[in-house]
Parts: C-alpha cells; structure tokens; sequence
C-alpha cells in the first residue's frame, strides 16, 4: 500500500509533473453551464443586449455584445438607450466587482444600474456562476 501511495502521489511531484484534476475542470463546466442557464433562461440578458436582425432574430455572432434598445422611453432620460456589450464583462476589471454587481445590484462605484436594467439580486453561487460565463464569452 506504501509503495502504490508513493509511486502514484509523491513521484509524479518529486519529477516535475503534477497528476491531472479530475475534478476541477468539470466543475468549471458545470459553473459555466449554469451561468448559461441563469443569463439565457432566467435573466433573458440578451433581449436588450444582443442584437438582432430585420427578422428580429438574434445575430449569434453578436451574443451578448450590445445593441440599440428597441424602444424609447415615454420621457427624456439624459442618457442614449443602448445596452452595453457584457460578454467579456469588459465593463468590470476584476470578477469581485461583476459579483458584488450580480448581488447587490450597484456597480464598482456603489451606483445602481440605469433604466431599464434590472437591479439584479443573485445569491452568491449564482453571481459567481453568471460571472463565470460572460466571462467566458469573447467579446
């Protein structure tokens, strides 16, 4: 039992070369899948931040990279109605600040989206998770 420990653990450290996680990379697919789920199905993120064609179908190689809001607001806002690319999360420069923003609703600054945008509230997991996927998005 000794040696198999030694042969199967210490050996693979001793020369260089570390045994594969098993684990790891399926639990990020995992974490990434269900960003997917939570932005695509429960968030519906690409409704105001994908854009789409003369159809109104979704230009796929535009996912989630911003578009022009289809409508306009009933009163002047003193803002363009344009929803900001977010594959990428090219707005946050660190995963810490796209998770407060997925919790609490407020951005690195402390202030809340603009109108229309939602004030998002997920749980920890789930802000980690939509993190996850944008993140894993090109932008």
């Amino acid at each position: 039992m000794k040696l198999i420990f030694t042969c199967v653990v210490l050996l693979p450290v001793l020369f260089g070369f570390a045994l594969p996680s098993v684990q790891a990379e399926p639990a990020a697919a995992a974490q990434i899948q269900h960003g997917k789920y939570l932005v695509e199905r429960v968030g519906m993120c690409a409704d105001c931040h994908s854009p789409r064609d003369q159809k109104g179908e979704f230009i796929r190689s535009k996912w989630l990279q911003g578009s022009t809001l289809a409508f306009q607001p009933v009163h002047p806002m003193p803002f363009d109605p344009v929803a900001p690319g977010i594959a990428g999360l090219p707005m946050f420069t660190t995963d810490a600040q796209a998770v407060t923003f997925f919790e609490t609703g407020t951005n690195n600054l402390g202030k809340l989206a603009l109108p229309p945008m939602p004030q998002v509230r997920f749980n920890h997991e789930d802000a980690v998770a939509v993190t996850a996927y944008l993140r894993s998005l090109k932008k």
